[in-house]
């Protein structure tokens, strides 16, 4: 793990604490254990094993890594990689450029997207917010021509331009960690703060699955972050729960009938203007297939998240508590009296259903209307702009 120390010599003892804990809570939960020999450990056996591996690696300081010489664990696979930078990528004009007077000098980003995915909705969330200018790719969600470039297939990707090419981050959180590192520490690398992100594989139900780490950690460098260690946890304790838990109620309830999928999905090309960037032929292939299939898939999703049989109730019992938490701190967000990346991470996601009627129920039935309200006004003026 030595990238993680390159650039960041102050990342040292925090940045190996981070992968420890992050990777110590995978480990447990997929209960994967191992000795030399390659036997399978009982899960207290294993705890005591992971407490001491997370010992001594905080006394040496080395950072996290999987040792090659260990035989294999049931389901950990040795692979730990960074996105590397590009020396180039296809040229692919702008569905539309967000300018904004004052955006952050020498950042030139590209955002590829669909326009009402809500992991996308959250980046431009965090861009609008902060006033950070960007172009916008409108990726087809059924082809995906335009990213076909890139080895990560989903989105969003955003694209930074360096001076040896382009630095590609994917995963929403993750993106938006390293923009927040960028912003803190105004003279450091977008392609060394990359680095603090690294990825590992792993295997889950036969398939390799791909876990991004420290990705709800923002790196200070050795910046005062002018924060308790409280209140970053409880950032990430929220930002998470968006990933993990808010947006898995929202397909379910947007889906939930054929004919709710249908005016989901006339409403995404209305507001990502799919008639000016696709052929007709295409546009009407997104709409129609893709409702059919995330009706479909939704279904599977309801029963998979332990969803209620109702499934409004599911989402409506989640941003109520979101808005209850915000209510007992006596603030306006859960920042305090300004956003923080919970709020926005929630705004974003949220804002991804915003013509579909389970968000008219939403806003009706559950106590986020005013915080939801808030919000908007505060990311449409870029408010972040002031203090970012």
């Amino acid at each position: 793990m030595s990238v993680l120390f390159r650039r960041f010599p102050n990342y040292g003892k925090f940045t190996t604490q981070l992968l420890f804990k992050d990777v110590e809570k995978q480990l447990i939960f997929k209960h994967v254990s191992t000795n030399t020999a390659g036997n399978v450990k009982s899960p207290r056996g294993f705890i005591k094993l992971s407490l001491v591996g997370l010992s001594v690696g905080a006394l040496v300081g080395t950072g996290f890594s999987i040792h090659k010489n260990n035989k294999t664990t049931t389901h950990i696979i040795n692979e730990e990689t960074t996105i590397p930078p590009l020396k180039e990528i296809p040229k692919i004009p702008p569905t539309r450029k967000m300018v904004y007077p004052g955006s952050p000098q020498g950042l030139k980003l590209t955002l590829y997207q669909y326009q009402t995915c809500p992991f996308c909705c959250k980046v431009r969330a965090y861009l609008d917010y902060y006033g950070i200018s960007y172009d916008v790719v409108e990726v087809d969600a059924v082809l995906r021509q335009s990213i076909k470039w890139s080895p990560y297939k989903k989105v969003p990707i955003l694209v930074a331009e360096i001076e040896e090419g382009y630095q590609p981050m994917n995963d929403s959180s993750m993106i938006i960690s390293a923009l927040q590192s960028y912003l803190q520490d105004k003279g450091g690398s977008i392609t060394e703060i990359v680095k603090c992100y690294p990825s590992i594989s792993y295997e889950e139900d036969g398939s390799k699955k791909v876990d991004i780490m420290n990705k709800y950690f923002i790196m200070y460098n050795g910046i005062n972050p002018n924060r308790t260690k409280e209140e970053m946890e409880e950032e990430r304790k929220w930002r998470k729960w968006v990933d993990g838990v808010l947006v898995h109620t929202l397909s379910p309830n947007v889906y939930r009938t054929p004919e709710q999928a249908f005016q989901a999905f006339n409403w995404f090309s209305d507001t990502g203007e799919w008639d000016k960037h696709f052929p007709a032929w295409e546009r009407y292939m997104m709409v129609y297939v893709g409702a059919v299939a995330m009706w479909l898939i939704s279904k599977r999703l309801k029963a998979k998240y332990n969803l209620k049989e109702d499934v409004r109730l599911s989402l409506y019992d989640e941003c109520n508590k979101f808005a209850k938490a915000i209510h007992l701190k006596g603030t306006s967000f859960m920042g305090g009296n300004e956003p923080n990346l919970a709020d926005l991470s929630v705004y974003g996601v949220l804002s991804s259903i915003e013509g579909c009627d389970a968000f008219r129920d939403l806003l009706e039935y559950s106590k986020i209307k005013n915080w939801y309200l808030l919000m908007k006004d505060t990311v449409q003026n870029h408010r972040g702009m002031s203090f970012g």
